[in-house]
């Protein structure tokens, strides 16, 4: 009988106009408004903001010109080496000395540099054609070292002019001294076979071991000058270090590609 009287002034009052209504609670508006803010704030990071990222590829510490590898123009057995390993020899200076069947003969630089590599010995036979050095070309002691980073060729579009470049090199150790500076100088837009990378750095090793995973593009890095450090270039920790760099000295660079738009893949 009470729930009978009860749905009769229900249907007698069916709005409570004179009572209020809450629509949410504060905790309620708190989060609506946090969520809101956050939307606005990921709008405008994907139409405004940019993403950046890096390429990381083999690196070799290398004078500007490169080097080349010295072939004999004559066959016949070496007498004599009359070049050291290290030295910097000047253009057309004698290397080998060769006894063939018209007399001895001298092998000659081509041009000047520094005998990066010598593989012929006293007493060898060796054949026309045959590499008997290789040599860096170096003007002067003072020529400054650059980096070059073979990259894949698929990025070299996105590289821009002068993006900053880090260094992990070989010989230092990156715990200790940090990473080497620097900034892209050239990007060949050719991709490199294993023979013109052998051609360029005198050495087919390392042409082979740059293509292993397809014909890459070289990156010409300028290293960061610094006066501070005894190796007369900047690094990621103050001092760097306590030593020269050698050129031929292998290394990877993790260089910064142009910024890329959220919203070019977020759209579509």
């Amino acid at each position: 009988m009470q729930f009978r009287q009860q749905a009769l002034a229900k249907l007698q009052s069916p709005e409570e106009l004179d009572l209020p209504v809450r629509f949410a609670r504060p905790q309620g508006w708190l989060a609506l408004s946090v969520s809101v803010v956050v939307m606005a704030a990921a709008s405008v990071w994907a139409v405004t903001g940019s993403v950046a990222s890096t390429v990381s590829a083999q690196a070799i510490l290398t004078h500007g010109q490169g080097s080349y590898i010295l072939q004999s123009p004559v066959a016949g057995q070496v007498t004599a080496v009359l070049a050291r390993q290290g030295e910097r020899l000047a253009a057309d200076a004698p290397v080998l000395k060769v006894h063939t069947g018209q007399g001895d003969e001298v092998v000659r630089t081509v041009a000047a540099g520094r005998v990066s590599a010598l593989a012929a010995t006293i007493g060898q036979i060796i054949q026309t054609g045959t590499n008997v050095a290789a040599v860096e070309k170096i003007a002067h002691a003072s020529d400054p070292l650059y980096a070059t980073v073979y990259v894949p060729a698929e990025n070299a579009s996105a590289i821009p002019a002068d993006a900053p470049v880090d260094l992990t090199v070989s010989s230092v150790s990156t715990q200790e001294y940090g990473v080497l500076r620097g900034h892209v100088k050239s990007v060949d837009r050719a991709a490199q076979s294993a023979q013109s990378i052998s051609a360029f750095l005198g050495d087919d090793q390392l042409g082979e071991q740059f293509t292993k995973k397809g014909r890459p593009v070289a990156v010409l890095v300028r290293l960061d000058p610094s006066r501070r450090t005894k190796s007369g270039y900047r690094w990621s920790s103050a001092d760097g270090p306590p030593f020269p760099l050698d050129s031929m000295t292998l290394a990877s660079g993790a260089i910064r590609l142009a910024d890329q738009h959220p919203v070019d893949w977020l759209l579509p």
